[in-house]
């Protein structure tokens, strides 16, 4: 199976260094889903060729926009994953698709080809395609507001058979603990409640979570992460591996390696990698005048409806926020942005930002690589060429 991307500027800036098919959203990354559903024997993906000398470093065991040795199911990775899809989607037969208009949804080849440039394209080479009202990803909002399902999706078909290393030390509340998913490693400290009540909770390996928080369902905090003393994680929360935090937390999809440690609410934002928040910081997710709250789109230049009266900030990897800083509705902070100060930050906060309010400027690009790498090497991971040219080229592009 191969999975591709499209229209990956509709989820600029977290698709700016990244695979569409790499985003957060439930448990999983939309790949890792498509590829434990379809059973894929290898990793093998189409994505922008940019990012392809830092996928290749990465890993060098994937096959990456390459055409495949052998016969292939192709399958967008912008597709919202439910039983009818996979059904539709495991019934092709070879050289036949299912098309969305001109959204090619998936598509079986007998032979090795390489991704077409549309539905047409694949038609002009004999390739059936079946329309079909399959639904995809618009935008980072809708990864977002599918959060509490996938969730639910992840737990019923990847982790509730599984084996669950359920052992609480005394001190510790669960309810309806047939939906609470424990691995190997974690700890619990007294005071902690565990609310399943609404949603499954899934706390994966190593994962620390410290006195008197609470985590209602449906929630993932991922591996080696750590939840901090007090802190209230609501549902349709998803922290993904490696993260630390605190406060209040709504709604919201951590990608990983991002600390929100300290009081301050986050709700209904996406937050990429390595980011980390100061204190007391907050961000609305709701308009005082219950309006659907638009935002920034790179695809668009310019604000496009996100369809909901609930959406908070989109932040891109290596933003930093200083101490007590404010977010509006719906604010989109481009990557490498380092912002700080009493003024409301909002609306859309161009790619490697720095400074107050209206007042910013362009962050020194050696600045921002030795922040960088500095903060990779408290985890023992290296800031490469590939990335360093990687983000030189997004400032160029896509920056102020």
């Amino acid at each position: 199976m191969l999975v591709f991307d499209d229209h990956a500027s509709a989820f600029y800036p977290l698709a700016l260094n990244r695979s569409v098919g790499d985003l957060r959203c439930g448990i999983l990354k939309l790949r890792q889903r498509l590829q434990q559903l379809f059973a894929a024997e290898r990793t093998a993906v189409w994505i922008e060729p940019r990012l392809l000398t830092l996928y290749a470093e990465r890993h060098p065991d994937w096959l990456i926009n390459k055409k495949p040795d052998q016969p292939e199911l192709w399958i967008n990775s912008r597709l919202q994953v439910s039983p009818a899809a996979v059904s539709l989607i495991q019934g092709l037969e070879p050289e036949q698709g299912l098309r969305n208009g001109e959204i090619l949804i998936a598509f079986r080849s007998s032979r090795c080809v390489e991704l077409p440039s549309g539905p047409s394209e694949l038609q002009s080479v004999g390739c059936s395609l079946q329309p079909c009202e399959l639904p995809v990803y618009g935008n980072l909002s809708d990864l977002i507001h599918d959060n509490d399902r996938l969730l639910r999706f992840d737990f019923d078909h990847f982790f509730s058979d599984q084996d669950n290393y359920f052992e609480t030390e005394p001190g510790v509340t669960t309810l309806n603990p047939y939906q609470i998913w424990i691995a190997e490693g974690v700890e619990l400290k007294p005071g902690v409640v565990l609310d399943a009540s609404e949603g499954p909770i899934v706390l994966d390996e190593g994962a620390k979570v410290m006195p008197n928080a609470v985590i209602t369902g449906p929630a993932y905090i991922g591996k080696h992460s750590v939840v901090k003393v007090g802190a209230k994680i609501y549902g349709g929360t998803s922290i993904g591996p490696v993260c630390k935090v605190g406060g209040e937390v709504e709604g919201s999809i951590l990608q990983a390696f991002s600390n929100k440690q300290h009081d301050g609410f986050l709700g209904h934002s996406f937050v990429g990698e390595w980011v980390n928040i100061g204190a007391d910081t907050n961000n609305s997710d709701l308009k005082n005048t219950y309006k659907n709250v638009s935002f920034y789109s790179y695809a668009s230049r310019g604000k496009i409806d996100s369809g909901s009266i609930f959406l908070g900030a989109l932040l891109a990897d290596h933003v930093k926020l200083g101490i007590n800083a404010s977010l509006n509705t719906g604010c989109v902070v481009g990557i490498g942005s380092n912002l700080w100060g009493a003024d409301l930050i909002t609306g859309f906060v161009p790619d490697f930002s720095w400074g107050q309010g209206s007042q910013l400027t362009t962050y020194r690009f050696d600045a921002f690589c030795q922040t960088a790498a500095a903060v990779k090497q408290r985890r023992q991971l290296a800031f490469s060429d590939a990335e360093k040219d990687l983000y030189r080229k997004i400032l160029e592009n896509w920056g102020r």
